[in-house]
């Protein structure tokens, strides 16, 4: 079943799945695109201001992004997001966390100059085990209407 921007109504909140952060994949992530200290090297990330290694914001986001995909998107009628408004690393993400993504609907509207689709602003968040939220995001979506019997 698709789902299109009618289904999307105010305050409806899309569970996306969990996943388990490794530190071989906070490693690999960081030495490819966020090489900081506290990021690629536990001896190091341990002096460090954070105590221990941590996960790349970008790399949190990124698991988002995978979760967001298969828990809803690829069930939609999604066209593509023209951005973020806001991302917010609350608390750091540690190697053996297990992360849970929701995705809130905060508010749908028709687009004016294209009747077949819409913009979905949503509130987007990852918590932890311990039910900590360490991210969130702020975003708008675009996703096809309904179609209509001719």
């Amino acid at each position: 079943m698709t789902i299109y921007l009618e289904d999307f109504t105010p305050g409806r909140v899309f569970e996306l799945g969990s996943v388990e952060v490794t530190e071989e994949e906070i490693i690999e992530f960081a030495t490819r695109y966020d090489p900081q200290p506290f990021h690629v090297d536990p001896r190091r990330a341990a002096d460090s201001a954070f105590g221990g290694l941590i996960a790349s914001g970008w790399h949190t986001c990124a698991l988002f992004m995978r979760l967001l995909v298969d828990g809803l998107v690829r069930d939609t009628a999604g066209m593509g997001s023209p951005g973020m408004d806001e991302i917010r690393w609350l608390e750091p993400v540690r190697p053996g966390d297990t992360l849970v993504a929701s995705l809130t609907v905060v508010a749908t509207r028709p687009s004016a100059s294209k009747p077949d689709r819409g913009i979905l602003r949503s509130l987007c968040e990852m918590r932890n085990q311990r039910g900590v939220v360490v991210l969130t995001m702020r975003g708008t979506g675009m996703y096809g209407r309904r179609p209509t019997e001719p």
